[in-house]
């Protein structure tokens, strides 16, 4: 049974940082590929980032070079580092998780959609 637990989340102020974990059980991680996306109110959800087993990553646009995602298989967790936060970034932030070749290593929503997902956190900048 896979799960996934989302923490981090908070209120900051634009310019701040967040860092956002994801904890999994259920599985192993390092077979999981996992990602990130967003859902503010009244828009659709947005990828934000992935990391396959092997590591390597994607970023959506308005994202990249401002947030990084890790992941630490020995503790099964996923991590969403986020700096210089902007009031375009508050949303309700999830983890996600899927095994399958053709998902892995493209962002949620970008033509895939992953297996599994967390409840979500809440970042709120201002």
């Amino acid at each position: 049974h896979v799960q996934l637990v989302e923490s981090g989340g908070g209120s900051v102020q634009a310019g701040g940082s967040l860092r956002l974990s994801c904890s999994v059980s259920g599985y192993n991680l390092r077979t999981y590929c996992m990602a990130w996306f967003r859902q503010a109110p009244g828009k659709e959800r947005e990828g934000v980032a992935s990391i396959d087993t092997a590591g390597r990553t994607n970023y959506a646009e308005s994202v990249k070079h401002r947030f990084t995602i890790s992941r630490d298989a020995a503790n099964a967790n996923v991590y969403l580092e986020m700096t210089s936060l902007q009031p375009e970034d508050t949303a309700m932030y999830y983890c996600a998780a899927d095994r399958r070749y053709l998902v892995c290593g493209r962002l949620p929503f970008d033509g895939v959609t992953y297996d599994y997902q967390g409840q979500g956190t809440q970042v709120t900048v201002s």
